[in-house]
């Protein structure tokens, strides 16, 4: 498999956005702090499409375990993957390939569906850790970490569609981002 330099570019240029956004948090009784990752990693998906999103936030996960403070509130280390808020990084896996898959689909609706598809797995992955590790049940568990921050990841899903169309459009005019497969005219 060949990769460019222009992909190896976009994508590690996303997973700083990514880190960069990380930072930011504010801090919650669970222990899960409301972060702009949501926000990030929907970005990723939506801008770079399937492969390339899911390729930059392995790349994001990786470089937390090893220790590099690109977690939330500069935090880094593999206890992050199997703590409170552990799912919740497993689950930007699904949220970054989805938001890409539903890019590469064509009406509006099946793109943001993509995005939400993936912010249900993500918070499906981060129910269920966070009720493993507290040792409480999912019902107890989904109310916690889940209900406070459901608003606001939804409107972080939606706000990185918005945001991730004109994105897509200047690093497709600049070469940085090719045509998708089988698509003629803008890939947005």
């Amino acid at each position: 498999m060949k990769v460019s330099t222009k992909t190896i570019v976009t994508t590690g240029m996303f997973t700083a956005v990514l880190s960069v956004l990380s930072i930011v948090t504010i801090p919650m009784p669970s222990g899960v702090p409301v972060t702009l990752q949501t926000f990030a990693v929907a970005l990723c998906g939506y801008v770079l499409g399937s492969k390339k999103g899911l390729a930059s936030t392995v790349i994001y996960i990786l470089l937390g375990t090893v220790g590099a403070p690109v977690f939330a509130g500069m935090t880094g280390g593999p206890s992050w993957l199997a703590g409170y808020s552990g799912g919740f990084i497993w689950g930007f896996l699904f949220l970054s390939f989805l938001s890409g898959f539903g890019m590469e689909r064509r009406p509006v609706a099946g793109k943001i569906a993509g995005g939400l598809a993936g912010l249900f797995f993500c918070h499906l992955l981060g129910v269920i850790q966070f009720a493993v590790v507290a040792s409480v049940s999912l019902p107890a568990s989904f109310v916690a970490v889940s209900v406070p921050y459901l608003i606001k990841d939804v409107i972080s899903v939606a706000g990185a569609y918005v945001v991730a169309v004109p994105i897509r459009k200047a690093l497709a005019a600049d070469g940085l981002a090719g045509r998708e497969p089988g698509r003629r005219g803008e890939n947005v």
